[in-house]
């Protein structure tokens, strides 16, 4: 454990579709794991030691976070976060309910506050709305008095629409480029072919954020890649970065990072009632290969969970 460091008990994790897509070697141009490794980036626990430059918190605190990149591991007994990444456990929440909070809050915040600086009265489409970001973006899209399109299934219709979507699209009987028009802000999520499409529903001026890829140059630059990394990043996102051009949009890809701050943040709009978790199975420690082939199916609402104690 490092200076700046807490050790948490792991009481509960987070499972996301990140845990698969690292273990499958899908991110390691940007993510070089090498395996094998513990996997898991949402935990929520108690402290249980502190290093010594740590100020903010102190042992038997209920705690949660999104785990740093290169330290991840919550899916175990004990996990170091850093203190800057680390944040109080809402005070009206389960430990299987924060662990389910973390990274996708944050993916949701880093996307629309940071980055959108999503303004009342906006329109903003964030792709499958009952999913863990979705569920997440949905209300806090709403929280900044934006109106709110989503695509979901049939059978989670009734679910997005009490989250505060005000047109939800059902994706197997419609297309969303038929229904919306003149949107500020797109989250995409989904395929290189919706990814396009998206471009069409937004207005001159508008952003289009993916957090499904591909990545861009600034991202490669944000994390200091190295110089051939950086050409792919170019290569590969050349043909949306064009598009997005041609269009007069704003093409932006977004991976999401840890922070104690905004979850910080986001712990208030929590506990003030303004947020809830979506929680569609907790699973036991021991299933966690099933956990992850649940999140793997897609079919999940909200988030899926482990519970270690």
């Amino acid at each position: 454990m490092r200076d700046d460091e807490v050790l948490v008990q792991v009481h509960a994790a987070g499972v996301n579709l990140l845990d698969s897509k690292i273990r499958d070697g899908e991110f390691k141009l940007i993510l070089p794991y090498r395996l094998p490794l513990i996997l898991g980036h949402d935990v929520a626990g108690v402290v249980v030691q502190v290093g010594p430059r740590v100020r903010q918190f102190k042992l038997g605190d209920e705690v949660y976070a999104r785990t740093d990149d290169f330290r991840i591991g919550s899916f175990a007994e004990f996990v170091p976060v850093k203190e800057a990444s680390l944040a109080l456990k809402p005070q009206n929440l389960t430990m299987e309910e924060a662990a389910s909070i973390p990274l996708v809050a944050l993916t949701a915040w880093q996307a629309l506050v940071e980055k959108a600086q999503l303004q009342k009265g906006q329109k903003v489409f964030i792709q499958a709305g009952s999913g863990g970001v979705g569920t997440l973006a949905i209300q806090l899209a709403k929280h900044l008095g934006a109106t709110v399109a989503t695509t979901t299934g049939t059978s989670n219709l009734a679910l997005v629409k009490s989250l505060g979507a005000d047109v939800a699209i059902d994706y197997k009987t419609q297309d969303f480029e038929d229904v919306l028009h003149g949107y500020n802000v797109v989250l995409n999520s989904q395929d290189g072919k919706t990814l396009a499409k998206s471009l069409r529903v937004l207005q001159s001026g508008g952003q289009l954020i993916s957090i499904s890829g591909p990545p861009d140059p600034a991202f490669g630059q944000k994390i200091g890649a190295p110089g051939f990394v950086r050409l792919i990043l170019r290569l590969l996102s050349a043909g949306i970065r064009r598009k997005a051009q041609r269009r007069e949009v704003d093409y932006a890809f977004l991976f999401m990072r840890a922070d104690g701050s905004q979850l910080g943040e986001i712990t208030r709009l929590i506990e003030a009632g303004a947020i809830h978790p979506v929680v569609d199975r907790v699973f036991a420690f021991e299933h966690t290969n099933e956990a992850l082939a649940y999140v793997a199916t897609g079919r999940a609402k909200g988030k899926v969970v482990i519970k270690m104690k």
